[in-house]
């Protein structure tokens, strides 16, 4: 049976001085996925937000270590994550991903699992022909000499979220101004009450 905590979520996010929310960053790998989410939760810190980072490459060393990269994987991968950032969302805090997350079906799984009024997916746009320049783990290079196969954006799609709340073009804006639009996004949504 499922058992109600006595600290409810709105207690926490009292405590915490800002509202809990989850912040998915989606994009082809080298996008800047995982740079956006570690930059942007050292500034969140810094302002005495609760955060915390679920990174593809490190959830695939544990909780997702036994999973593969078949389609159904993939959506087993997605549903698991979102399934620790609901528990985050739940303990008041603001977590953010960084997957590739390529099918829609599974973003939207987990829009309808947290809430869609508590994810922020963010979009983080870059070309392939620039992903693959910053290709420093030798991935697309792999994938196009046929050694990984599925690989997304080579020989497995990307989906282009259909409606995303934030679209960051990570290939023309600096790490900076990327961040600081995130944040003042996160300002318009009241999810925090200053950025400094």
């Amino acid at each position: 049976m499922w058992h109600d905590s006595i600290i409810t979520r709105a207690r926490r996010e009292e405590l915490h001085n800002h509202k809990g929310v989850v912040i998915w960053f989606t994009g082809l790998s080298g996008s800047g996925k995982s740079t956006l989410a570690h930059a942007l939760e050292e500034r969140l810190y810094n302002i005495g937000c609760r955060t915390f980072v679920l990174d593809g490459d490190n959830v695939r060393h544990g909780l997702c270590g036994d999973l593969g990269f078949s389609n159904s994987d993939r959506a087993e991968n997605i549903r698991r994550v979102g399934e620790i950032a609901k528990l985050f969302l739940e303990a008041g805090s603001i977590v953010l991903t960084a997957f590739i997350s390529p099918f829609e079906s599974d973003r939207k799984r987990v829009k309808d699992l947290v809430s869609s009024s508590d994810l922020i997916e963010i979009y983080c746009h870059c070309s392939l022909q620039t992903c693959e320049s910053r290709d420093v783990k030798g991935l697309y290079k792999r994938a196009r000499l046929g050694e990984i196969a599925e690989f997304t954006g080579i020989s497995s799609p990307y989906e282009v979220p259909e409606s995303p709340s934030l679209v960051v073009d990570t290939e023309s804006l600096t790490l900076d101004d990327s961040i600081e639009m995130i944040l003042q996004f996160l300002l318009r949504s009241e999810i925090i009450k200053s950025a400094t």
